[in-house]
């Protein structure tokens, strides 16, 4: 599928732990925001079913979809390495990452974790000053990720982020640390 412009500013990040949740993460969305669609654990069979709707809620909201790894199913590009003629996001943890990310034709790049998360608990966050200088100068936007929500994204915009992306930012009601506002979901 051709690829949709602009890049999302805000994105879902969907795993199996999301449960039923997902769709209404799916709905808080604002329209024209970006959905990565890992399911990493999911059976082929069943993720590709989840998907098929998950593309249906997508289109109905003019959301952005891609996936992560191979998939047979129709999305607006892919998160890393498999081929795509769309939009490709790429992980970056570290410059090496980024740069790696640049050179596979990144039109975006997740740089994380910016702030401690549920996701990888006990790993160190970047911070938002380091996670800016591992995409500065590559000339693609920049998406923050880990402990992200809408009250840290109006924080860190001014260090350049395009935007930012969450799996519990657009749950309903998630423990989550100590530091992080419960701000309510735009």
């Amino acid at each position: 599928m051709a690829r949709r412009n602009p890049i999302p500013a805000r994105w879902l990040m969907t795993d199996e732990r999301m449960g039923d949740a997902l769709w209404l993460a799916l709905r808080r969305l604002p329209p024209g925001s970006g959905v990565v669609f890992r399911h990493y654990a999911t059976s082929a069979r069943e993720r590709r079913a989840l998907l098929q709707r998950i593309m249906r809620l997508a289109k109905a909201r003019r959301l952005v979809v891609v996936v992560a790894e191979e998939c047979t199913v129709a999305a607006d590009g892919v998160h890393g390495r498999a081929r795509t003629d769309g939009l490709r996001t790429w992980p970056a943890h570290s410059r090496s990452e980024a740069l790696a990310g640049k050179r596979a034709g990144a039109s975006a790049l997740f740089v994380s974790p910016i702030h401690v998360t549920r996701s990888h608990p006990g790993v160190a966050s970047l911070g938002s000053a380091q996670a800016m200088r591992i995409g500065r100068g590559l000339r693609i936007p920049v998406i923050a990720l880990g402990g992200m929500t809408e009250s840290r994204w109006r924080r860190i915009q001014r260090f350049g982020f395009h935007g930012w992306a969450a799996i519990d930012a657009w749950l309903p009601t998630v423990r989550r640390h100590p530091d992080e506002s419960q701000d309510p979901v735009p």
